[in-house]
Order: structure tokens, then sequence, then C-alpha cells
């Protein structure tokens, strides 16, 4: 494994990678920690999932958002609500976690924020940044911070390990964890050892294997977080990004998968491996409980024995923004992603979004099937 420069004199020796024949063999779960199961849940979406009604029986970390950075090294705290009423329902998530024996980890970035991390992480602000994200971590209750810096281009990795290193070498004992992206299948056998390298530095390393697949160039349609089965020109499935890690360096046990609470909703196509299709809603628009009350019929369902996940389709177009194939996650591809990192004695899970998930139009006690899906599976 290369060694990155700045971490020279921090990696532990019993830290190596593992042979490339080797990063995708089964091992026995039983041997590690329990899995986490690290669920996001953000301010814009505080009214989808109140705080009094989240199952937290079904998680082990909650995931708070979120902080953007600003390129002075100062934050913007508002968690997409305001100034006031931001930070204290995210006093309040802290509490609610904590009340239930569940950690709080607060998200900082995130999509579209990219020119705040290189700023605020570089020489000049680094010091003023990493006191900011602490004395905000400390002020709300949290327990650790999730630095969602999207993406982390090849200039920025120097200023990322630095940064990385100054907050657990000014606090030993947080957590930390990181959100990666999910890798195509048609780039995924050649490893990057930056993984590997930070991996001593991250409690976890998630990859956000959701929103895998749109119609982009050579692409045919396919699933938003297939499980298997990737292909020349179906290039994502979550096997072949976690083998990727792997080959990459990092441990099993501090490598997760991710899992959507929403789905994909496209034109065009019926199905998935047809050309010409184009993804029209998703994240946000096509939650899990948008798909039960508006888009799901038995005679819609379809089951895909090979990427190990379920789509709807048909000829007429369905439900509010017209789907003629829908991609998305139920209990059974979630049993299936769960056996399949206990197989691999993989860390765990993350859940974007928790709040998408949540149906409060059911029976007390089943209004939160995909969570308590990922509790019986991980």
């Amino acid at each position: 494994m290369r060694i990155h420069p700045a971490l020279a004199f921090s990696l532990p020796l019993a830290l190596v990678a593992m042979p490339a024949g080797a990063a995708i063999d089964n091992v026995f779960s039983t041997s590690f920690e329990p899995a986490w199961i690290s669920g996001y849940h953000v301010g814009y979406q505080r009214d989808l999932y109140p705080l009094d009604e989240i199952d937290f029986a079904s998680l082990t970390h909650l995931i708070v958002g979120r902080v953007t950075p600003n390129a002075d090294g100062t934050l913007t705290k508002t968690f997409d609500i305001d100034a006031v009423q931001g930070p204290a329902w995210a006093q309040q998530a802290t509490a609610a976690a904590h009340a239930a024996s569940v950690k709080a980890i607060l998200m900082i970035g995130g999509a579209g924020e990219h020119a705040g991390w290189v700023g605020a992480a570089s020489p000049a602000n680094r010091a003023t940044f990493v006191a900011n994200l602490l004395a905000t971590m400390d002020g709300l209750g949290f327990d650790g911070l999730d630095l969602d810096w999207e993406p982390i281009d090849p200039s920025d990795e120097p200023d990322f390990i630095a940064l990385a290193q100054a907050l657990r070498q000014a606090r030993p004992n947080m957590l930390l964890s990181v959100p990666v992206n999910w890798v195509s299948s048609n780039l995924a056998a050649t490893p990057d050892p930056f993984y590997g390298d930070i991996a001593p530095l991250f409690d976890q390393i998630n990859i956000m294997s959701y929103a895998m697949a749109d119609g982009w160039g050579g692409w045919l349609s396919w699933h938003t977080a297939a499980l298997t089965g990737s292909a020349g020109n179906t290039p994502s499935s979550i096997d072949t990004s976690v083998e990727f890690y792997l080959r990459s360096g990092v441990p099993r046990t501090r490598l997760g998968l991710g899992i959507p609470f929403f789905g994909s909703c496209w034109q065009g196509v019926t199905g998935p491996r047809q050309s010409g299709g184009f993804v029209v809603a998703g994240d946000g628009t096509i939650t899990y409980r948008h798909i039960v009350l508006d888009y799901y019929d038995p005679g819609r369902h379809n089951w895909d024995a090979e990427a190990l996940v379920p789509w709807l389709g048909a000829a007429n177009a369905f439900g509010p923004a017209q789907c003629t194939f829908l991609s998305y996650d139920d209990e059974q591809s979630i049993a299936a992603k769960g056996a399949f990192a206990r197989r691999l004695g993989l860390g765990g899970t993350i859940i974007w979004t928790i709040g998408e998930g949540h149906i409060p139009e059911l029976p007390a006690g089943q209004r939160d099937p995909l969570l308590k899906a990922v509790r019986v599976g991980f």
C-alpha cells in the first residue's frame, strides 16, 4: 500500500492492504463488533420525521445535517432552517439520540459545498476551521463529525488529510466519519491508495451507494442502488464499489455501504437495461413514503434477480411524477444487502435519509418498515 506522505509517521504497522485477489472474499462477521446503522436526518426534512417519533432502537448513530463550511474557516449553522431554529432543532436531536443511547454525529458540508471546503481546510484557515468545528460540536452536544466533502479531488487530498489529522489530534476519542462516492465498475479494478491511507483516521468510511444510475452517455436504464449485476453499460453496483475500497486498503470493519430511502423515477423506458431513458425525479421527491402511497401497485412490481432489487414499471406513466420505470429499495433488497455486509464482515451502513422512509399514514408500530428491515438485516 502506498503511504501518503502526510501519514508517513502515523499509520499503524498492523494496517496493511488486502491482497488484490482476496479483497471480496467472505469472512465470518461474528469476529467483529456489531454493525453500525448510521441514519442521516436533515433539517429541511424535520417535519417528515419528528424527533419524538424516531425509531432510535433501529439506529446506532444519528447523523444530523447540516453545517456548511465557509472559505474563511467559519461555519453556516442554519441546518437549512434558519440561524436560530436550526441549531435549536439540532440540539434537540442530539438530546433525543443520547436519551436512547444512540451516538449523534454532526454532518459538515454536502453536495455543492466544495469551494467552502477547499478554502476552510487550506493551511491559512485550517486552525480557525478546526476550532469552529469543535466549538460547534461541543456547543450542540455532538459526539463527532461527518466530513461530507464532495468531491474530494486529487488536489484536495493533502488538505483533507491534514484536516482529519488535526481533528483527530485535538480529540482522539471523537467519532469521525466520511462518506465516499460509489465507483463505476468500469474503473473499479484500479485501486486508489488514498482511501487506505485515510482509514486510520476515521471510524466509518461509508459508500454513498445510491442514485447510481441516470441517462448518462453510454448507459442503459439501471437501478438506483443495485447490489450486484453491474455490466459495461450498467456499470454500478454495491459489490464492485465495496471491492474497490477493500482493494484500496480500507479495512472491512471501517467500511460501510449506503441504503436509499428514496427511489429514482425514469421516463422513456419501462424497466432496467433499456436505452433512451432518463431520471426525472429522485431524492426528496420519490421518497419511500410516496412510493408506497402514490406509486406502488402489485401489477407494476418486479424483482431483478441479478441486481437483487425491486422495480416498478408500466407502459403507461404512473404516479405524480409520471414514471414509467421506478427503481427503489424494499425490505427484501435491504435483507440482501445486510446479508452481503455480514458475509464480508463490513462495518455497517448509512441511510439517506431516515425521514424519507417514515410513513405516518400507517398504524403505529408499522410506520418505519425500511428502518426495521435495516435493523434486522444488519
